[in-house]
């Protein structure tokens, strides 16, 4: 762990702000994707820099398949993010997840249609490993602090914390059909959302170790004896979650692994398929900021 690694924290429905932190400002940055979902708060915990930028956008403007997750990946890696971690609400597809439950997920399951999955998107080929989406060590960490934070609360009222899982992201906005929920859980998924693919796939191509503190807010459609999922119900759950959440991201800025040991950290080594000077130039326009000048050395 050293002074230099920078926490960027993506917030999802309900998670709008972090607090405690220090020497607060916005700041607006545009990418060769355009502009990210919102101005970026950037500040401090401790001695330590934070990102925060919310998913949705101030006012929740945006809906899951209309986000531009590449600016947002990019913004976040432009302005010295480390690290990733992505706090989302989600579905369960388990009786044993119960609604209020956290789940530091591990895997994931892609189901979108309409989104731009890589920053290799013409004139120039990457193929990076995606085998194990989540950093392990930074996983570890979020479940750790999560247990703390959960420690402090009465026995009665304490809800489980879940290590390892499945998320299938769906395309939205609409929630599943009841068809579908039952297909998923014959898969054997864990929890169901929107908002996290791309979002993975394209912070392993950023090198960004990336990890899912994942609130679950209801049981989809598939329950039998439960409400079929609505906002309303949704929102209600997330006002008392959400406080154990920004409890969870406070502790860990000081409790992050080392992020050069994440097998994120050099996922494109001997990944780039095109060297440097056969790329379109367009392309070396587009990825200087990721490719830089190692380019030349990185290309295949």
């Amino acid at each position: 762990m050293t002074q230099d690694e920078v926490l960027a924290v993506i917030g999802g429905s309900g998670l709008y702000d972090i607090p405690g932190l220090e020497d607060v400002e916005r700041v607006a940055v545009e990418t060769p994707y355009g502009a990210p979902s919102d101005e970026i708060v950037r500040g401090r915990i401790g001695k330590r820099r934070v990102l925060f930028l919310p998913r949705h956008g101030r006012g929740h403007r945006l809906a899951p398949h209309v986000i531009p997750y590449r600016a947002n990946v990019c913004a976040l890696k432009m302005l010295g993010a480390t690290q990733v971690l992505s706090v989302s609400a989600v579905g369960s597809m388990k009786e044993n997840i119960a609604p209020g439950d956290l789940v530091v997920v591990d895997q994931f399951i892609d189901m979108t249609k309409r989104r731009v999955s890589s920053f290799f998107d013409g004139g120039a080929t990457a193929h990076v490993s995606f085998a194990d989406p989540v950093c392990p060590q930074l996983a570890a960490a979020v479940h750790e602090m999560a247990a703390e934070v959960l420690a402090d609360v009465p026995e009665s009222e304490r809800p489980k914390l879940h290590r390892g899982g499945t998320y299938v992201c769906m395309e939205g906005p609409q929630f599943s059909t009841r068809a579908e929920s039952r297909l998923y859980r014959q898969w054997g998924v864990d929890v169901i959302g929107m908002t996290n693919l791309p979002e993975a796939k394209l912070a392993r191509e950023a090198e960004l170790p990336y990890a899912t503190l994942a609130l679950a807010t209801d049981y989809d459609c598939w329950h039998e004896s439960e409400e079929d999922v609505d906002v309303g119900s949704i929102i209600a759950l997330l006002q008392k979650m959400v406080s154990e959440a920004r409890d969870i991201v406070v502790r860990l800025v000081d409790a992050l692994p080392d992020h050069t040991k994440s097998p994120a950290a050099k996922a494109l080594d001997g990944c780039v398929m095109t060297r440097w000077n056969d790329m379109a130039v367009e392309a070396q326009t587009e990825l200087a900021w990721l490719l830089g000048p190692h380019g030349a050395r990185r290309g295949g």
